[in-house]
């Protein structure tokens, strides 16, 4: 495997970090990938191992207000912005590794806008793979809460709060929540445009779901305290036919950093082969 670092421009002037991975015979597609909240493109070495080993390169970026890229820590200045950051992704794919078949992989925040941008934007990919997406919160927030999220969007939208992120519920490797824990890179801030957004956008792709146009891969821990499985499994019941979907009976919100991540693995490239095959 091969892993390289670059850098692009937003359409608004930020500055994003790239981080690429590539088999070390010709590629057979590109996976594009999309990190969740707080944490940064470089949690996904690991996957992109295994990945590159099944013979797809990989490549992501560090979101804007996360890891090395540019930008307020956990802000946004719109949803259209985030929809125009993973165009960009997709566009410089494409360029790279022109004439190859591409997907389009999301974990959590990741996977609201991988979800949201088949939707909205109607890209010609391969598929679509998302892992815990942010549709619905498996808790629910403190209504003041909310109440002073949407009062802060309309008047100061980058009013920073503590994501309350709990590290416990993000795998049941204790391993995997040390090294959270020590990570330089991650954050636990959220902006009150961030939170609106991403709330009403989980919202706006369930509404929408029947009209998910793409081959997709959704899979989802039973037991994820953060994000809402029963949301995952209310898209599947409402979206298009072409949909696969895996809960994990009893796991954690990285599915991909359990113990048993090999299994995870092994379902994507399959399915990833499928759609190639198709």
């Amino acid at each position: 495997m091969k892993l390289y670092e670059t850098g692009w421009k937003s359409s608004d002037g930020i500055d994003l970090y790239v981080r690429g991975w590539e088999p070390d015979q010709p590629a057979k597609a590109v996976i594009c990938l999309v990190h969740g909240l707080g944490e940064h493109v470089a949690r996904y070495d690991h996957v992109a191992a295994a990945l590159t080993a099944a013979g797809y390169a990989v490549i992501g970026f560090d979101q804007r207000g996360h890891g090395r890229s540019g930008g307020p820590r956990g802000h946004v200045p719109s949803y259209n912005q985030m929809m125009d950051d993973v165009a960009l992704l997709i566009k410089q794919a494409g360029e790279r590794y022109s004439g190859l078949p591409a997907f389009l992989y999301g974990h959590s925040m990741g996977g609201n806008e991988v979800i949201n941008f088949t939707l909205r934007r109607k890209p010609g990919l391969k598929g679509v793979i998302a892992t815990g997406p942010f549709l619905r919160l498996a808790f629910q927030p403190p209504a003041a809460q909310v109440r002073l999220a949407r009062m802060m969007n309309g008047i100061f939208p980058t009013f920073t709060q503590k994501s309350g992120l709990e590290l416990a519920a993000l795998s049941r490797d204790q391993k995997v929540i040390d090294a959270y824990a020590k990570d330089p890179l991650v954050h636990d801030k959220i902006t009150a445009r961030l939170f609106v957004e991403l709330f009403d956008s989980g919202d706006w792709a369930l509404n929408h779901a029947a009209e998910f146009s793409l081959p997709f891969l959704l899979m989802h821990g039973s037991a994820d305290r953060l994000t809402s499985a029963n949301a995952s499994r209310e898209f599947a019941r409402l979206g298009a036919k072409n949909l696969t979907l895996r809960i994990w009976d009893g796991w954690f919100h990285e599915i991909h950093n359990e113990v048993e991540q090999a299994e995870v693995f092994k379902v994507m490239v399959g399915w990833l082969d499928a759609q190639l095959a198709a």
